[in-house]
């Protein structure tokens, strides 16, 4: 038997939906499903004893609501990551959970086929959902849909994209200056380019749109 170094907790409010995800991970041999919740409540105190590095979640948990427990893991328990399982049409809720935190989201009934690839690359990384939608959440941003898969930083200069990747990585624009040996305000004035060449609005868009960038290795395809 391999040795299991993936830790994970199953937040779900059927026990029967529950007991299959379990048998299913646990057939990888370097996952391990260390804790059960049917409700954030219980997930919260799994989360402060098990330390894991995944949650499954249920977006629609009977007494809770799942996207809160994904935002307090995103907001409170990093590294962790939340994978989000839901009976919602991808296209009605994957945007709103990957805003609130989420690294993946799965529909239930596409789950036996895919949750252990999504959770393989939410573990390397990056974040899981279908192109569509990352396409969506990428338009969501940039406001300008025809230029996502024509790739909107390619307007930006070379300078100004190792800066977009360093944002991404989750840098402050103190470490990119000491990093890069410029000045702080001139990161910031390159931050404010990036933010015109990109049409977004504010710094908070500026660093989420970073994030997903890195993230979901589209990068690459700039390089």
């Amino acid at each position: 038997m391999g040795k299991k170094n993936i830790n994970i907790i199953i937040v779900e409010d059927h026990p029967i939906f529950r007991m299959g995800m379990k048998e299913m991970i646990e057939h990888e041999p370097d996952m391990f499903v260390c804790g059960e919740a049917s409700d954030v409540t219980g997930a919260l105190k799994l989360i402060r004893e098990k330390k894991p590095d995944l949650a499954i979640v249920d977006l629609s948990l009977k007494e809770s609501n799942g996207l809160d427990l994904v935002k307090e893991i995103s907001d409170y328990h990093k590294p962790m990551a939340a994978l989000v399982l839901s009976m919602h049409d991808e296209a009605l809720h994957a945007e709103r959970c990957i805003m609130a935190g989420a690294k993946g989201y799965i529909m239930k009934q596409e789950a036996s086929e895919s949750v252990v690839i999504a959770i393989r690359r939410i573990i390397d990384g990056h974040i899981h959902v279908s192109p569509a939608i990352m396409s969506n959440i990428l338009n969501s941003f940039q406001k300008q849909p025809d230029l996502v898969y024509e790739s909107p930083l390619k307007r930006v200069t070379d300078r100004e994209f190792e800066i977009f990747q360093l944002i991404g990585q989750g840098l402050s624009s103190k470490q990119i200056a000491n990093q890069l040996n410029i000045s702080v305000k001139t990161i910031g004035t390159y931050r404010e380019r990036i933010k015109e060449k990109l049409n977004l609005k504010s710094a908070g868009e500026l660093v989420r749109y970073a994030v997903i960038w890195v993230e979901t290795g589209l990068f690459k395809e700039f390089e």
